[in-house]
């Protein structure tokens, strides 16, 4: 079973005051992109478990062992609905890593969807929903896809009204951002001032819904 997945970019992202369990609360504006990562589930010999090979033109960091998101996400699978799986997972990546652009989130996301059609599981959207956010923050969207607002930790989504075609332009860097890193300097930089709550941009909703590029992008 194959299931190509879209990397994200964040149109808006305003970040709340670190919270008691270490995270933070954010409002963010999620758009689905046209760059892809196919994951691909086998199932393979009893006994033999989960198992993982990345492959594409994006593989620097990423972990070919238990750590891997897909694998997370196939093992969540087998203890939701109780079954043995033995599946080997292969992620062809054009997603960029360690870029803001959820490529891990992603594969975890397609693992998902992949595990429910090849075990003919069954689930509804929000059983998936549920568990990709037991998973991560950005891992709703992913399943989700779109345009969408995520409140929370970013996994509680609101589909936004959207129109119109949009052509980013991405530059990448040769060295990735660790997403507790960009955090963490983002608390020190504040850790004096007092953070504004968190709300979606009015402007960006009403840019998103003329359909305007030139809107969207101020």
């Amino acid at each position: 079973m194959t299931v190509r997945v879209p990397a994200k970019v964040n149109l808006q992202l305003s970040v709340g005051p670190r919270e008691a369990d270490g995270y933070h609360n954010l409002v963010s504006v999620f758009q689905a992109i046209s760059i892809f990562d196919d994951v691909t589930i086998t199932k393979s010999n009893p006994g033999s478990g989960v198992t993982i090979s990345v492959t594409g033109e994006h593989t620097h960091g990423v972990p070919e062992d238990h750590s891997n998101l897909a694998v997370k996400a196939a093992q969540l699978i087998a203890e939701k609905f109780d079954i043995d799986v033995d599946v080997h997972i292969e992620v062809k990546k054009s997603i960029p890593v360690a870029g803001g652009m959820a490529g891990g989130s992603a594969d975890a996301a397609a693992t998902l969807v992949a595990m429910d059609a090849l075990y003919k599981l069954e689930a509804t959207r929000e059983e998936l929903l549920e568990l990709g956010s037991q998973l991560g923050s950005d891992v709703p969207f992913m399943i989700a896809g779109g345009t969408a607002v995520g409140t929370g930790r970013g996994d509680q989504l609101t589909a936004a009204l959207s129109r119109g075609t949009y052509h980013w332009v991405f530059a990448l860097s040769t060295v990735g951002l660790s997403t507790p890193a960009v955090y963490a300097e983002c608390d020190r930089m504040r850790a004096e001032l007092e953070v504004a709550d968190q709300k979606v941009s009015d402007a960006l909703m009403q840019a998103l819904l003329s359909g305007n590029p030139e809107l969207v992008g101020r």
